[in-house]
């Protein structure tokens, strides 16, 4: 390990020990899930907005969750981040045989087919189901993607797009009928069923449905910051706006974000 990482599991370790930081001696590694889960998103946005610096310093943040959880396995005399180091260390070198044994890959695809092969091997004789190396705390969207990929590594697929969006115009049907029955129960049921559809056909268009939605909410975002400025550069305030001015305003905002 770096100088730089040593110093830091020294720091946590500190913060962890009898007379340390108080707070940090309350957390467990269920109250520091919000946490770790922000970092990660925190990460992704730098990323996104393109920002190095801030790349760099929410690595780091989401490193300290890293070294916090082990910290407190370590307290607990489970494991401590050597163990974490020397796993993942062992799996990467396990996993790329082409790199580090005699095997021989020469497309991104043959090695994405031998990590699952090699993975399939790792876990056979457990007793897991196809779905059970899914999640179930990932997001939904991205959890839905997952697994209708896994289900359909096995031949439980469409044979095209076509079909999945015939499946979307069924499932909206569905969701009118419920409506029209005033039925909220199966509303919110075929409501998801609609949106599990809608990310299979992304998942057969090589759409990632989270990233997709996630620049939506982007664009949105800029349009209604436009909105905002236009709105109160005619002293107006937003209460106030009927129907067709919220329309104007939103139609001028589309033009200054194109």
């Amino acid at each position: 390990m770096s100088k730089a990482f040593d110093e830091l599991v020294l720091i946590m370790n500190k913060l962890l020990a009898p007379n340390g930081c108080p707070w940090d001696l309350k957390q467990t590694h269920e109250t520091l899930i919000p946490y770790l889960i922000e970092e990660a998103y925190e990460v992704v946005d730098a990323i996104e907005r393109k920002s190095i610096p801030d790349l760099k310093e929410e690595l780091g943040d989401l490193l300290l969750q890293v070294v916090f959880h082990a910290a407190l396995a370590q307290r607990e005399a489970h494991f401590d981040v050597d163990h974490v180091a020397a796993g993942i260390s062992e799996k990467l070198i396990r996993r790329h045989p082409h790199v580090f044994g005699t095997a021989s890959c020469e497309s991104a695809a043959d090695v994405m087919k031998q990590w699952d092969e090699i993975k399939s091997l790792e876990k056979s004789g457990r007793d897991e189901t196809i779905l059970d190396s899914v999640p179930k705390s990932l997001p939904s969207l991205f959890e839905a993607y997952k697994i209708s990929k896994k289900a359909a590594k096995t031949g439980f697929d469409w044979d095209d797009s076509q079909g999945i969006l015939d499946k979307i115009n069924e499932e909206i049907g569905e969701l009118k009928q419920a409506l029209e029955n005033k039925d909220e129960a199966n509303t919110e049921e075929e409501l998801g069923d609609l949106l599990f559809s809608i990310v299979n056909w992304c998942r057969h268009q090589k759409i990632d449905p989270e990233r997709a939605l996630k620049k939506s909410n982007s664009k949105f975002r800029k349009r209604f910051l436009a909105m905002e400025k236009h709105i109160k550069n005619d002293n107006k305030k937003m209460e106030t706006l009927d129907l067709a001015q919220w329309e104007s305003y939103w139609c001028q905002a589309k033009a200054d974000t194109k």
